[in-house]
């Protein structure tokens, strides 16, 4: 039963990758630009897509989903961002797991730059009123829901502490960081769970064009 529980929380570290957990931004003002420090401000669509695996554990087991993509929009000074798109699949575990986004557009959220650079990250990114469900195929369907409104580290393309060095886009990354469970879920799933996990952020060169191919930046 406790492998049951572990599953069904599964796809919900594609979404944790927002849970950090960490401190407040420093004070500054924020701008979002089109791929460089001295490049023009930037606003319009944007897309958070998983780099590898976003893992998950507990006390009882681990696992891990290999797909999500989310698409939303931002305003250049940080303001506005709504996640108005998500998807989680390739998700593994003991069962089947079908992740479905609840309550879209999550309107509210934030990209602040920090000009502490805490944790050498350059921006304070939050995601505000998601909410996720995971549906286990088992004794009719175990339903698990998580939510809330949180925190990850947003890291610069230049930035050498970033999670993939490999990859040379902006990016969002959180390590154990905790996830907890909300009203309407099943009694067999677990109160909390650490994820691991990094995004990719990028704009869009063409507004409208649902083409995701422009690199992003924040400065202060």
């Amino acid at each position: 039963m406790a492998r049951l529980r572990q599953t069904a929380i599964i796809g919900t570290a594609a979404l944790a990758v927002l849970a950090a957990g960490i401190a407040p931004a420093s004070a500054a003002t924020t701008t979002i630009r089109k791929g460089s420090a001295t490049a023009d401000a930037y606003s319009g669509n944007v897309q958070a897509s998983l780099l590898g695996n976003a893992t998950v554990s507990t006390s009882i087991g681990s696992g891990s989903c290999s797909q999500s993509t989310m698409t939303g929009s931002i305003n250049s000074d940080g303001t506005g961002l709504s996640i108005a798109g998500a998807d989680f699949s390739s998700c593994t575990g003991t069962a089947s797991v079908t992740i479905t986004p609840q309550a879209l557009p999550w309107n509210g959220g934030s990209v602040a730059y920090d000009s502490g650079h805490t944790g050498n990250r350059d921006a304070a990114i939050t995601i505000a009123n998601f909410s996720v469900k995971a549906v286990v195929d088992l004794f009719g369907g175990i339903t698990c829901v998580f939510g809330g409104s949180l925190t990850a580290n947003g890291y610069n393309p230049d930035n050498p502490n970033r999670p993939v060095t490999s990859n040379a886009q902006a990016q969002v990354g959180v390590n154990n960081a905790t996830v907890n469970k909300q009203s309407g879920s099943n009694f067999l799933c677990p109160s909390t769970a650490t994820v691991t996990a990094t995004y990719q952020l990028q704009g869009e060169t063409t507004a409208g064009s649902g083409t995701y191919d422009q690199t992003l930046y924040v400065t202060g």
